[in-house]
């Protein structure tokens, strides 16, 4: 056998125990950030969809100032939102480096592109549906609540899928500034040690978890969907 492909073993053998505690790091960050992301991406979108000027209950300044806030946000390269956002994070967690840590920039980077996606699952919804419910006396909590929701829903499932792959990718990310998992193992032992293996390992993870996450994404819509 070739002492190259002897040598992958080895140290693909020898490294499981890094791999999967920066696995379980990954995890840890994405899924929390999303969870916390699509909380307040949702109540942002709530305050979107309302205040619009086609809305149901219109308010042009609240919507404007909210907004320019959401594409302000949108508009930063997560990396220097990171560091931007250093003594935010160090306030609320009491550091800024670690897997915990890195869940602040992680959710405030994604809430406002899951509130924009939220959104534009609302206005996607069949006007003439929002129409009816009003004709029969709905509230404003109502029509979005009961109306607005249950037929975006299938669309917001999607836009969360979309949401948690990127925080996948933006974790790795974070990685490289002391946030922990799989973009800290590339960067210490791959790029800094020149071990192309380890680089290997965790793009071949990062790859499966993406496919793992679009499949039940994917999987959650059609069910919804019918």
């Amino acid at each position: 056998m070739s002492p190259y492909i002897v040598e992958f073993y080895e140290k693909s053998f020898a490294m499981r125990g890094v791999l999967w505690e920066a696995v379980i790091e990954t995890l840890t960050m994405s899924l929390i950030s999303t969870l916390l992301a699509t909380i307040v991406g949702f109540a942002l979108s709530i305050v979107l969809i309302m205040s619009d000027k086609e809305g149901v209950s219109p308010n042009p300044y609240v919507y404007k100032i909210l907004d320019i806030i959401i594409n302000m946000l949108r508009s930063f390269p997560f990396i220097i939102l990171i560091i931007v956002l250093f003594p935010v994070t160090k306030l609320l967690v009491g550091k800024h480096t670690g897997t915990f840590a890195m869940i602040v920039p992680l959710t405030i980077g994604t809430a406002p592109f899951i509130a924009r996606m939220i959104e534009n699952a609302f206005k996607e919804v069949d006007k003439s549906v929002v129409e009816a419910a009003k004709s029969f006396g709905a509230n404003k909590f109502q029509i979005i609540f009961r109306v607005l929701l249950p037929e975006a829903f299938p669309s917001i499932i999607s836009a969360i899928t979309l949401a948690l792959i990127i925080i996948i990718g933006f974790s790795a990310m974070a990685g490289t500034v002391g946030g922990g998992g799989l973009g800290a193992v590339a960067m210490n032992y791959g790029y800094y040690r020149f071990d192309g293996i380890y680089i290997f390992w965790t793009v071949l993870i990062l790859i499966i978890l993406v496919q793992i996450f679009q499949t039940l994404g994917d999987f959650l819509y059609k069910i919804i969907k019918r």
